[in-house]
This record gives C-alpha cells, sequence and structure tokens, in this order.
C-alpha cells in the first residue's frame, strides 16, 4: 500500500469515487481512495439508483443535468455499462399550489436551457399510462429523467479514476486522521498509516464518525428508508413488448416515487411517520445489511398508491428494500473545505447520490485543485451551517426534510422544526408587539408584526400572503415617519492590529475608509467572482467593523482564516454586537433626543461612537431601506435598555417596528441587491455594478484585481437592471426568464411588491445591449407572460437627497 499521496478520500460509494474521479480529470494523479470493506458498501449498494435534475435551486439543477449527462462519458471512457434507462419522468400536481410550483420550476429550466414542459391529465395518460389522474390538474415532465445500475456506476467511476492513476484500497479500515503541524494529515489505516496532504471525507453513513476523529461535528442523520419491487405487472408486460418502458412517475400527495424494474414496478416511500436511524453513530460493522421489512410505518402510503397507480393493489411484492440514507438539516450535500480545518474537504449528506455525485465530485476537484468552483454552490457548502449547530438540532430538521421532501416548497414558507433555537434579547418583546417570526442562520429573525385580527402566521404561498397589509403598513410608517427593528441579521466582524487597514486593502476591493468614516466594498474571489458585499467602517487605525448577510458567516470566515496574516486578528462578533436601526424621515429626531452628542453633524457614511440613553454604541449613518437613516451597535446585554430608550423617544413620532418583508420591500425602491439573489459567486462586480465601489486607484494587488481591471477595460455581456412589472396576484421570486422579441434573453435575481410606489418590481440580468430605459419585455410568472419595462430612475428619493441629506 502506498504511504504517502496528495489527497486521500474515505469512502467507496458513489460519491467518493466521482471525487476520486474527478481529481483525475483535472490533473491530480497522486490520490486514493480509502475503503473499509467493498466498493458501494453502504447507503450506495441498496439504493434506487434513479436520477432527475428537478431542484428548486438552479446550480444544484444544473450539476444534476451535469451528473445526468456524465454517464454516457463514464461508458465510452471504461467501456463499463452503468445500466442507464433514459425514460423520463413526470412530477403530478393535484392542487393549484403543487401546480404553481412546477409552474415556477418550468420557468426557470427555459433559461437553464433544460427541455422539460408541463403536461396535462390526457397527456400524462399517455406518457404513464398505469396513473389515474383524477384530481391531477397537471405534471412537470423530464425526459432527462431515468434510472441505472448503482454497483456498476459505480464501478466504472473506480474504472475511470484508476486509469487516470488513482489508487484505491479495499478492506482498509481508518482508525484517526491527525493533522501536522504543516496541515498536512497522517490518516492511521489497519494497513498503516498514509501521509496525505489533504483529506476528503465521503464516509457516507459512517460521516459522523470520520469527522469526529479529526474532532470535527457534521449536521448529519441517516433516517430509514423504504422501497418495494413488484412481481411481473401485465400493464407493464405489455409496455415492454410494445418495445416501451414506462417513466418515471414522482406523486408528491402520495409521498412516493414510481418506475419500471423488469416487468414490474419499484415504489418508494417518504413516510410521514418516518424514522431516524442510528441516533448515536452508525456502527463500523454495519454494511450491506438492510434493516428489517417496516410495512406499518408505509400502510396509509402504500393505499394511496393503490389509488394512483391502481394496477399496484393486484401485483405481489417480489422484495423490500429497506435501508438508511444520510441527510443534512436541509436535504442537501454538504461539499467543500471545512472552515477552521486546513486541507480537510467534506463530501458527504449526498442523500440523491445517482443525481448529484458527477457534481459534487467535479465541484470538489474544481475548489481543491483551481481554488474556487464554477458556480456559485452555496446551497450545498459545508459552511452554510455555523458551529452553533448540535445533533440535537440536526434530528428534527433531518426529520422534517424527510418528511417534506415531496412537499410544496414555497418562497416564503418558514419550517417549525427545532425553533425557537438561537434568540436575541429582543425576542419576548417583539413577540409580545405581534412578531411573525422566521429564521435565518439559525437565528429567530421578525418578518413583520401582526396586528390584532391578522394572523399570527405567513401562510406560505407562490403569490402575494396574508403578510401583504402588514408588510405595506410597516413600509409606509417608514417612508413617512420612523421605522425601527434589529441589526442582528447582519454579520458583524472585527478587524484589529497594526497590519489591519493592509490587510483589508488586499481582501478587499473597495476603498478602506478613514478614522470616523464607513465605505461600501465588494470582496472578490481570485476569478473576481463576488464572495461578499460588506460596509467597511474604520473605528480607529487599527480597528475597523465589517458587516455583511448574517447567513455568510462561516462562509466569510473561512475566507478571512484561509489569508490570514500576521499583525491582524479577525473576531466574528455577531452576536457579540447587536442593537437597531431607526430610518424615515423622523429618524434624526429619534436619535437626537437620546443622546447628549451631536448627531447633526453627522454626514452620510460617517460612524462615531456615542452614549445613547445609558448604552455605549456605534453609531453609523446608513441604512439598507435608503432613506434617512442610522445603525445602532451595541453589547446584546445592554440591547433592551437600548429599546427602551429609543422606543420612548420614537412615540411622539409614531415610531413603528418593521421586520424583514417590509426591508426587502422598501430595498425594491432604490434597486439595492441582496445578496445571495443579485450579489452571488455567480456574477462579477461589473455584472451587477457593484464596480462603482471599486477602487482601482489605489496602489494594492486585491484579490481579484486583474479580472476587474479587464472587465473594466472590455466591458460585460450582461448587465443588472431594475423592472416595473403589470403583476397581479404574483410577484417576482427569483429566476423568472425574460422574454423579448418571442425569445428568453434573461432572468429575474429577486423581486416583489414595492409598497411606497404600489409596483411589482423585478430585479434581474439582460444582455447589456438591452438594458436600455424604457425596454419593454415579459417576465413569466407562474406560466403566465406579464408585460415589464425597464427601470433606470430609483422609485424613491432618486437623488439621494433624503438619504445623504
Amino acid at each position: 500500500m502506498k504511504t504517502t499521496c496528495q489527497v486521500a478520500v474515505i469512502g467507496g460509494g458513489v460519491v467518493g469515487c466521482s471525487v476520486l474521479y474527478h481529481l483525475t480529470k483535472l490533473g491530480w494523479s497522486d490520490v486514493m481512495l480509502l475503503e473499509r470493506s467493498e466498493l458501494t458498501s453502504g447507503s450506495t449498494w441498496h439504493a434506487a439508483g434513479g436520477f432527475h435534475t428537478l431542484n428548486g435551486d438552479t446550480n444544484m439543477a444544473a450539476l444534476q443535468g451535469y451528473t445526468i449527462r456524465l454517464y454516457k462519458e463514464l461508458e465510452e471512457i471504461t467501456g463499463m455499462s452503468c445500466g442507464l434507462h433514459h425514460v423520463g419522468g413526470i412530477t403530478l400536481a393535484d392542487n393549484q399550489d403543487r401546480f404553481d410550483m412546477l409552474l415556477a420550476e418550468r420557468a426557470k429550466h427555459r433559461f437553464m436551457g433544460l427541455e422539460t414542459e408541463i403536461v396535462g391529465p390526457d397527456e400524462i395518460k399517455k406518457i404513464a399510462p398505469i396513473t389515474n389522474t383524477d384530481g391531477i390538474i397537471g405534471a412537470l415532465y423530464d425526459p432527462l429523467d431515468g434510472h441505472l445500475d448503482p454497483s456498476g456506476t459505480t464501478h466504472a467511476y473506480a474504472k475511470a479514476a484508476r486509469m487516470g492513476g488513482a489508487t484505491i484500497e479495499t478492506h482498509c479500515m481508518v482508525r484517526e486522521t491527525n493533522q501536522r503541524p504543516d496541515g498536512t494529515w497522517d490518516v492511521v489505516t489497519d494497513k498503516g498509516t498514509i501521509h496525505a496532504e489533504h483529506i476528503v471525507n465521503a464516509g457516507g453513513l459512517w460521516a459522523r464518525e470520520v469527522g469526529a476523529m479529526a474532532g470535527i461535528y457534521f449536521p448529519l442523520h441517516p433516517m430509514e428508508h423504504q422501497y418495494l419491487v413488484t412481481d411481473t405487472i401485465p400493464e407493464i408486460e405489455a409496455i415492454i413488448d410494445a418495445g416501451g418502458e414506462h417513466p418515471h412517475v414522482m406523486d408528491p400527495a402520495g409521498e412516493s416515487y414510481l418506475r419500471q424494474e423488469g416487468r414490474g414496478l419499484c415504489i418508494g416511500f417518504y413516510e410521514q411517520p418516518c424514522k431516524p436511524w442510528a441516533v448515536d453513530g452508525t456502527p463500523w460493522e454495519f454494511g450491506h445489511e438492510l434493516l428489517p421489512d417496516d410495512f406499518d410505518k408505509i400502510t396509509d402510503s402504500i393505499e394511496f398508491a393503490y389509488r394512483r397507480f391502481p394496477v399496484l393493489a393486484e401485483a405481489g411484492v417480489k422484495s423490500v428494500i429497506h435501508g438508511p440514507f444520510t441527510f443534512a438539516p436541509d436535504g442537501n450535500p454538504l461539499v467543500g473545505p471545512v472552515p477552521g480545518v486546513r486541507n480537510y474537504w467534506s463530501a458527504c449528506g449526498v442523500m440523491a447520490g445517482f443525481s448529484q455525485g458527477g457534481g459534487v465530485g467535479l465541484t470538489l476537484a474544481q475548489w481543491m485543485i483551481e481554488g474556487e468552483p464554477e458556480r456559485d454552490v452555496f446551497a450545498m457548502d459545508v459552511a452554510r451551517f455555523g458551529d452553533w449547530i448540535t445533533p440535537g438540532y440536526t434530528r428534527p430538521k433531518v426529520i422534517e426534510n424527510y418528511q417534506k421532501r415531496f412537499s410544496v416548497s414555497y418562497p416564503n414558507e418558514e419550517l417549525p422544526a427545532a425553533r425557537p433555537n438561537r434568540t436575541t434579547p429582543m425576542y419576548d418583546i417583539f413577540s409580545d408587539l405581534g412578531a411573525v417570526w422566521g429564521q435565518q442562520y439559525g437565528l429567530e429573525v421578525a418578518n413583520y408584526f401582526a396586528q390584532d385580527g391578522e394572523p399570527g402566521y405567513e401562510t406560505p404561498s407562490f403569490r402575494r400572503s396574508d403578510a401583504f397589509e402588514a408588510t405595506g403598513r410597516e413600509v409606509r410608517a417608514v417612508r413617512e415617519r420612523v421605522g425601527i427593528n434589529e441589526v442582528h441579521n447582519f454579520g458583524k466582524y472585527l478587524v484589529t492590529g497594526p497590519r489591519a487597514r493592509d490587510w483589508l486593502d488586499r481582501i478587499m476591493a473597495g476603498r478602506i475608509p478613514a478614522p470616523g468614516r464607513l465605505s461600501l466594498t465588494p470582496m472578490l474571489s481570485p476569478k473576481g467572482k463576488l464572495i461578499g458585499d460588506f460596509t467597511v467602517s474604520c473605528l480607529g487605525e487599527e480597528e475597523f467593523q465589517l458587516t455583511a448577510s448574517y447567513g455568510a458567516q462561516s462562509f466569510h470566515m473561512r475566507w478571512f482564516q484561509q489569508h490570514q496574516q500576521d499583525g491582524v486578528t479577525v473576531e466574528n462578533i455577531s452576536d457579540k454586537r447587536n442593537g437597531f436601526q431607526v430610518a424615515g424621515p423622523k429618524a434624526h429626531e429619534v436619535l437626537a433626543a437620546c443622546t447628549r452628542a451631536n448627531v447633526s453633524d453627522m454626514r452620510f457614511m460617517d460612524v462615531r461612537r456615542m452614549v445613547v440613553g445609558m448604552t455605549d454604541c456605534i453609531v453609523q449613518r446608513v441604512s439598507y431601506t435608503g432613506d434617512l437613516g442610522f445603525e445602532i451597535y451595541c453589547d446584546p446585554m445592554a440591547q433592551r435598555q437600548l429599546w427602551w430608550t429609543l422606543w420612548q423617544a420614537g412615540q411622539p413620532h409614531g415610531i413603528t417596528p418593521f421586520g424583514m418583508r417590509a426591508m426587502m420591500s422598501l430595498r425594491l425602491d432604490k434597486f439595492f441587491g441582496s445578496w445571495m439573489r443579485e450579489f452571488s459567486p455567480d456574477y462579477t462586480a461589473a455584472e451587477t455594478g457593484l464596480d462603482r465601489f471599486i477602487s482601482f486607484s489605489k496602489n494594492v494587488d486585491f484579490i481579484g484585481r486583474a479580472v476587474a481591471e479587464a472587465e473594466r477595460a472590455e466591458g460585460t455581456a450582461r448587465k443588472f437592471v431594475a423592472f416595473e412589472v403589470e403583476a397581479e396576484d404574483a410577484d417576482v421570486n427569483a429566476y423568472e426568464p425574460i422574454w423579448h422579441d418571442g425569445a428568453v434573453v434573461g432572468f429575474c435575481t429577486s423581486g416583489g411588491y414595492s409598497h411606497f410606489a404600489q409596483k411589482s418590481v423585478a430585479m434581474g440580468f439582460l444582455p447589456k445591449g438591452l438594458a436600455a430605459d424604457g425596454l419593454a419585455v415579459e417576465i413569466e410568472i407562474l406560466g403566465q407572460m406579464r408585460k415589464a419595462r425597464v427601470l433606470t430612475s430609483p422609485l424613491f428619493d432618486p437623488d439621494g437627497a433624503r438619504m445623504r441629506g
């Protein structure tokens, strides 16, 4: 056995073999895979082997499309069969909400180039003749759906990797992973110790245990999952005899998926009375075993399936496959460099291995070899969860995700499991004021405030929800008087030390401000992609506060740590510094009434320390509402006292609490982008307009400068623009296609209703040559073409007089 390698991949399932293959494909051949038993000895061998492109995240859908297209390439490379059956598939909708979801997904597919289509009941009967379409409104048909041979596909990945120079050691049990001072790893196995520069945890069912060897907790949990294979069914025999094969059918109402298997059918369930497995750890000796049959938990699902697919009622059961699969709290994989641990990579939590495994392998190989993946993969980035997450949180969220696997996924849905978990000192005060709560990164965030007679729960919908009136009320309060909300949903970082300014100049593309001032700046990757949208506040020559998206804390801290240098200390103070923003035409009067400090001479983008009421605060003159406003930061221990000070001072001015729904409406008035919508690693600063904050005059080779300079000289192919939309009861959410002259020319990044302007507003990308004021386009919203026109002047305070004055 080799004793040194560049990369040691732990785990020989489909994901581990895909990672190994893609590393060789991209040029690293000194790589090896370690498997405690035989290849596929985990979830892989008993998987149903289905694959599909449908995914609510467009980048995940694109990676699933890559995975499916890869299988023919693997067969050509290796001469091995993956057992491919490209039979197509339909996803049924039995109510308007499910149908709305399919319409929204079909719209996304238009600009992604995926050839899916909406079909009605008559077409469904032709495509999937065993389906009872009673009560069915329609379905989404995807010709790429299909299934394969799990074992054959995994071994094809393995052979392709070996052909590229990789080594595979089976029956090689990893006992320990110990990091050396230089960041490399000693991987201790029962066959000896391997010195590896990098470790990839592709441990599948054992990923938790493998992670624990390095002191890492991965938020994963196995769930029991059961599917049945029937005896011969005459109707399926007839299709085969006619030279055909029955397609996949996903029936969300019945929590089931179905496909042809031989001359019968295979049907699996995501049942509500589901069961977590191996709560306290996966036994090392588990491998090719199955779990005992458990028909009791799927009785209701089977009865529903008999009604939807009547042929099942007459079919005998040939075999039952009941085994565990591993899930993360949101159902997506955990991929990428583990924050805070050098040279340790995650490729686990991939429950849909034959839909996602190829994309996961490609992404991780790009990340390791090229420094970053080609597309935004935050939806599966291991850094999307913070160090606050625990097994006690993970388990109920995994159960919830399993139960909702086939449920409608709404854009405004707030899932209830494991909540409330993390709260600020304002939780009970805001609850008493009628707060309707959402969550971000485990933290409770007020979405809006319901008044007497209004529901205390926002009903999920693809259309305007029952939060509409409350949101409008809060928006008007800000624009006409003064509003107050928390700043807890900002990630906050304290950067100190004698080299702090030099370090920030290199990390950030924008100007680093002088003491007492703040600046807005993008943070770029080496390839010029946006990886941060920051406010930098200079509190002193060696002290800076950074603010950005709260949900990107682990993502941003990982980047800071990867670029750390002597003379600089970076601390995540997101939960150690909290406070409020006050915004609106009366904001100045409210703050002035609370402090003896002179705030009348505070300019836009000033930052000062001052005592507000009894509380030491950092106050900065800026507001994401686009209005006159102040952000006021304090120690959370003093936050309640600060609240009462501001609240009482605001009473003569009609101060009103407002939540995130109002914030997202207010920002539309100024065409302000939002992190992970308009600003993400899918885009460059020049494409989004953030290049106006890049300091090309500073004599620093900041990260991403070469690409930014090139785009400055050459321009970009697309441009970020805003639209007024002639919508009815549904506004743009994200990724709706934009049509011009009968063709899809762009896509939306986000949108909503401007309660100030009383207009539906969308934002998105158009080819630069089309992005002219007043251009007439159509935006497809839930299957309907809605007229829209390009806007170039903000709807509120277009010259910035109120915001800056």
